[in-house]
């Protein structure tokens, strides 16, 4: 009898150990850039993302060849001009959850987060600090955020002919639902 109940605690503390981290390969991340004569956007929905819900700590990558645009042409420039993916292929950040505390994990709700952490883009890696929200509801997690960066911060060169069409400053939303990691 009471091997059977530590058998059965052992298997229960794995499972809920194992639940502890969540993620996806399928999050979206989004951009606008806007100036007074134009405003673009573009979507990434293959970006990976994960969460430790034990120690707040956050992670995303993105593969930035994987950005939709309208228009084909706007993706080409975007790829080739001013990412250079074939050199730059990722963008990556880690972060820690400054206030854990405040996030229950354990009941639906909408709790606010600071994760300071770091933003590698374009070769360049960056201390920022990011505020968003933890939507817990059910067995899902859902990550959200909405930012600015400089693209000059990252060595983003803007061409001076394009500086009335494409903003310095980039609006980046993210927005991510994940799922308990399965054991494998």
């Amino acid at each position: 009898m009471k091997k059977n109940i530590l058998f059965s605690l052992s298997v229960m503390l794995l499972g809920f150990a194992n639940a502890q981290i969540y993620s996806t390969s399928t999050g979206t991340v989004s951009f606008v850039s806007k100036t007074k004569f134009e405003e673009f956007s573009a979507y990434n929905k293959q970006t990976q993302a994960a969460i430790s819900v034990n120690k707040g700590t956050v992670q995303f990558k993105l593969p930035i060849n994987s950005f939709q645009f309208e228009k084909d042409l706007m993706q080409t420039h975007f790829q080739e001009n001013y990412m250079e993916s074939a050199t730059f292929p990722t963008s990556i950040f880690k972060g820690k959850i400054k206030n854990l505390s405040e996030v229950k994990f354990t009941t639906d709700g909408t709790y606010e987060v600071e994760v300071p952490g770091s933003l590698e883009m374009h070769g360049v890696t960056k201390e920022i600090e990011v505020k968003g929200s933890i939507v817990v509801k059910g067995k899902s997690i859902t990550l959200l955020a909405d930012f600015s960066i400089e693209c000059a911060d990252y060595g983003i060169k803007i061409p001076k002919n394009n500086v009335s069409q494409i903003s310095n400053t980039i609006n980046i939303k993210v927005d991510c639902t994940l799922s308990p990691k399965k054991k494998k």
